[in-house]
């Protein structure tokens, strides 16, 4: 049985550019590193170090040569946060695309995208 989400694959085109933009921009911290010297790299990173789910960058051009058939595309996140006024005015002071913040039934929401154009959301949770 599945207990919870652990990791959450993102296929990007540039991980060093996509590192930089989660821990600089977004307050994400690097969990770990791996390469196995044959082309294949990961980047773990969450927004704190014993966070229970993490996200792990790969490189999508290699991946994408690896296993042709895998869907590559960008999942769609929900984040959460304590103060979202907060977090949007710096992502926005950072000049990182940010949608404006939406009542929604579930709470406020708002969305930005990384350098590569993903988007991703945002939800207050108190």
């Amino acid at each position: 049985m599945i207990s919870k989400v652990g990791q959450i694959m993102l296929y990007v085109n540039n991980q060093d550019d996509a590192v930089k933009f989660w821990t600089e921009n977004v307050g994400f911290s690097v969990i770990s590193e791996e390469d196995n010297g044959q082309g294949m790299r990961w980047i773990e990173i969450a927004p704190k170090k014993d966070a229970d789910t993490s996200i792990i960058l790969h490189n999508k051009e290699f991946v994408a040569k690896m296993s042709p058939g895998l869907n590559l595309g960008t999942p769609s996140l929900m984040f959460f946060t304590e103060n979202l006024e907060q977090l949007h005015n710096e992502l926005t002071n950072k000049n990182i695309t940010v949608g404006e913040i939406v009542n929604m039934p579930s709470g406020r929401v708002f969305n930005f995208a990384d350098r590569e154009e993903n988007y991703f959301a945002v939800m207050e949770k108190k």
